[in-house]
């Protein structure tokens, strides 16, 4: 016997009455097609948004702590449990981990734990400079950040145990919130070097200016095909979505308070953000398109800088049994 199996797949066609052969079909955009003469089994599963959680931070507790809940709201859970203030979450790409700042150790460093319970804090940067903002990169090796350890806000990156921290970009201006691309080749970041902030992109062959009416905090969807972003460039902070070349910007909160800190689903279906348009800072999801704004959080303190995590069980998957030639 052998297996073979077909990740991230579409759709399954099983032509019966004709060829009598089952194709699947895959996001790749590739094909593998089976005789079922030779089938002997086949098992399906399914992952959907249902699989995922959003980490927060909330002031709930008298300081600012991270916590966990289900997509939908429901669940929530602290997860850092510490009387320093702990924010500023970021999912590694296997969902186990969570990177994120913490001042207690007497200023903003960074720290990951794990991602289920919160156990296994551990303390990654050790400088008396600010370090936060952490983003990780797609293989999960890295993790890229921001730091004004030479003087003025910065981009680092280092491994994910801490070692090796190096510069990716030196200017004179503030550059920070990076965000790295999912294939890994680009980083979305905030500068103020052409004004007083706007998004670029950093990759291979150098740094291009994507917003100029203002921008922060880009997030790129899961397939890398769009950015969402803050801008305040209509008089309040509001959650704008353009295409990775920085066409087609398109304000999708429409709000006449603020709306922020943006972060897609797995699937690229929904986008967690937070606002106040309740009296008080909550989490809220809306489609990719706008429509469907929901108040996911509802209390009196401050819940705010959300992130959706990947996939938290396998992704979909065919497994075909067939027989030995």
């Amino acid at each position: 016997m052998k297996s073979i199996t077909a990740l991230t797949f579409l759709m399954v066609l099983c032509e019966l009455a004709f060829s009598q052969t089952m194709t699947v079909h895959k996001r790749d955009q590739t094909t593998v097609t089976f005789q079922l003469s030779q089938i002997d089994s086949i098992t399906f599963s399914s992952t959907t948004i249902v699989n995922t959680k959003i980490a927060f931070a909330a002031f709930r507790d008298g300081n600012a702590e991270i916590y966990v809940m289900n997509y939908d709201g429901t669940n929530q859970m602290n997860l850092t449990n510490n009387p320093a203030d702990d924010h500023n979450a970021h999912w590694s790409p296997d969902g186990s981990r969570i990177a994120f700042f913490s001042t207690r150790d007497g200023n903003r460093e960074i720290y990951v734990m794990n991602a289920a319970d919160g156990t296994n804090q551990t303390r990654l940067t050790n400088n008396s400079a600010i370090d936060a903002e952490p983003s990780w990169h797609p293989d999960g090796t890295k993790i890229v950040f921001m730091s004004d350890r030479d003087g003025n806000q910065e981009l680092y990156i280092m491994n994910v145990d801490g070692s090796n921290q190096v510069p990716l970009i030196t200017h004179p201006a503030a550059d920070r919130e990076p965000a790295w691309s999912p294939d890994g080749s680009k980083i979305a970041f905030t500068s103020t070097r052409d004004g007083p902030g706007d998004i670029y992109v950093i990759d291979s062959t150098g740094i291009t200016r994507l917003t100029f009416l203002g921008g922060r905090y880009p997030v790129w969807s899961s397939d890398g095909t769009k950015i969402a972003f803050n801008s305040y460039r209509d008089g309040d902070w509001e959650i704008y979505v353009m295409d990775t070349n920085g066409t087609n910007q398109t304000n999708l909160t429409n709000n006449m308070v603020e709306d922020n800190y943006p972060s897609w689903s797995p699937d690229g279906t929904t986008i967690c953000f937070y606002s106040y348009r309740d009296g008080n800072y909550e989490i809220y999801s809306m489609n990719a398109d706008g429509t469907n704004q929901t108040r996911l959080t509802n209390n009196n303190s401050v819940d705010w800088d959300p992130s959706w995590s990947p996939y938290l069980s396998p992704t979909s998957i065919i497994t075909v049994q067939t027989q030995e030639n």
